[in-house]
C-alpha cells in the first residue's frame, strides 16, 4: 500500500478544482439571515469563486495534489 500525503476532507468537501487547475469555491454567508441582505448579495452567492493564486498551491498540498 502506498503512503502518499492524506486528504483533507474539509478542504474537499469546500473547494473543487476545475479541468485546468484553478481551485473554485463558495463565499461564505449564503447560508441562512437572507431576508436583510440585498438582491445582489444574494446573486452573488450563487456563482463560485475562483481561490486567491497565494492559497491555491496551500489547498491543493492540503488535497494531496
Amino acid at each position: 500500500m502506498a503512503n502518499g500525503p492524506k486528504t483533507r476532507k474539509s478542504i474537499a468537501k469546500r473547494v473543487k478544482i476545475t479541468a485546468r487547475g484553478k481551485v473554485m469555491k463558495y463565499k461564505p454567508g449564503s447560508g441562512h439571515l437572507k431576508s436583510r441582505k440585498s438582491p445582489k448579495q444574494l446573486r452573488s452567492y450563487r456563482k463560485p469563486q475562483t481561490l486567491n493564486k497565494s492559497f491555491e498551491d496551500q489547498v491543493k498540498r492540503m488535497l494531496g495534489m
